[in-house]
């Protein structure tokens, strides 16, 4: 399931290279600077019916690629909606597929956009699943390892991790960008064969959008976070700068800050203008956020999609791996949360669409269930705990005529809130 959410950005002329340093100019002047002038975010069900999107008047697009599909909105300034669309991912036989399909998916939407928009739309910026991360070769372009998931685990490289960062830091935890790049850097990238030299991680967006503008080893703060870079000090901490695959990490730069202008045979292909630009991305479940136009300390938003976020804006930095919990920066306020691999993908395993609408008319809300589910898709859980090795708990599992029976006996014996 992907978000309805999307994220868009200003023109060149209104965007800043560097983030903004912290100060005390309250959360409410910089959500609106996130949310009006910086980031502009538009939930998909606004669009404007009526809204033509007359030549001239500038455009910006906004592309998000969710756990198991990519949608794409078209605004202007006033957030109206001229154009929208969505592509479920293909089938994949390995993880290497993914990057295949995820690229199909992108010049699919490119290609759904109306042509007579396509000259109007002044820049680009693409959200992206956190920690998803991919190794690439910078001199060739070819994918060296990866896609790693946002919920792939890597136990074995926890210790060395945990052996460099503070205690409890966002990175010590299986699933961490860093635990993937230190997975693959003990097992691959020091082998002396010089396949590191070259190499470069990219996150998910970072890749996406690196097919765009054409230009290596460029991402953000907000999906640099799990790879360690301090979104406080604006900088990676000297502890990772001193590792020997540091070399492989991007710079950052703010979310939705300008990179470059669109490659040539992307504008030929697609019509697109030459002043359109590039814009770096963030993550999928900030751009949930963003588009919810949340305001004010203690105000949250959930996310439910294949997987589940939660977003809390806090005043306070709070980071603790054990719980999985960990803070993104916004202007000069702080968005404290994290992601559990429970939601929408566990249904899809069991169910089909028909039998959910079903089921849920047998399920009454206002009843507390006896039944204790933790339902995950797969053992491994990383918020409220992160626990690579939780298994889901799915049992007992009733059947429909047991319902069904308990129906017809009496409405009050049946076990309320069972699915079946």
């Amino acid at each position: 399931m992907v978000p309805a959410l999307t994220l868009s950005v200003e023109p060149l002329a209104h965007r800043h290279h560097h983030p903004a340093r912290r100060g005390s100019s309250g959360f409410r002047r910089s959500l609106n600077r996130a949310v009006t002038s910086r980031a502009r975010v538009t939930m998909l069900s606004r669009q404007d019916p009526g809204a033509d999107g007359a030549a001239g008047t500038p455009l910006f697009l906004g592309i998000d690629f969710g756990t198991s599909g990519a949608r794409y909105a078209l605004i202007d300034r006033q957030g109206a909606i001229h154009s929208e669309g969505k592509r479920a991912y293909a089938p994949v036989g390995d993880a290497a597929g993914w990057a295949s399909s995820w690229r199909a998916a992108l010049f699919q939407l490119l290609g759904d956009i109306p042509p007579a928009h396509r000259p109007s739309i002044s820049s680009i910026s693409i959200d992206g699943t956190s920690a998803t991360t991919l190794i690439v070769d910078s001199e060739t372009g070819e994918l060296l390892a990866g896609p790693f998931l946002y919920n792939e685990s890597f136990p074995d490289a926890l210790p060395a991790v945990e052996s460099i960062a503070p205690a409890n830091h966002t990175v010590c935890s299986a699933s961490s960008t860093l635990c993937k790049l230190v997975s693959w850097w003990n097992t691959a990238g020091s082998d002396g064969t010089g396949s590191g030299s070259a190499a470069v991680l990219m996150h998910q967006s970072d890749w996406l959008l690196w097919l765009l503008h054409g230009q290596y080893g460029v991402s953000d703060y907000n999906n640099a976070l799990k790879v360690g870079y301090d979104p406080e000090a604006d900088a990676y901490p000297s502890w990772l700068m001193a590792q020997p695959y540091s070399r492989m990490l991007p710079s950052v730069m703010a979310p939705g800050a300008p990179i470059a202008a669109v490659r040539d045979d992307v504008l030929s292909q697609y019509g697109l203008s030459k002043e359109c630009v590039v814009c770096t991305g963030t993550t999928d479940s900030i751009a949930a956020f963003l588009a919810a136009r949340t305001a004010g300390p203690g105000r949250a938003v959930t996310s439910l999609g294949s997987t589940l976020a939660v977003k809390l804006v806090s005043e306070a930095r709070v980071d603790d791996a054990r719980f999985g919990v960990y803070s993104h920066r916004l202007d000069d306020a702080w968005l404290v949360g994290g992601a559990s691999n429970t939601g929408g993908a566990v249904l899809r395993q069991l169910f089909t669409d028909d039998q959910l609408v079903v089921l849920s008319r047998d399920i009454d809300p206002a009843a507390a269930s006896p039944l204790d589910y933790y339902p995950l898709p797969r053992k491994g859980e990383r918020f409220p705990v992160s626990d690579p090795d939780m298994a889901p708990s799915r049992a007992p599992r009733a059947t429909r005529s047991t319902c069904t029976a308990s129906w017809n006996r009496s409405r009050e014996l049946r076990p309320r809130g069972t699915v079946c």
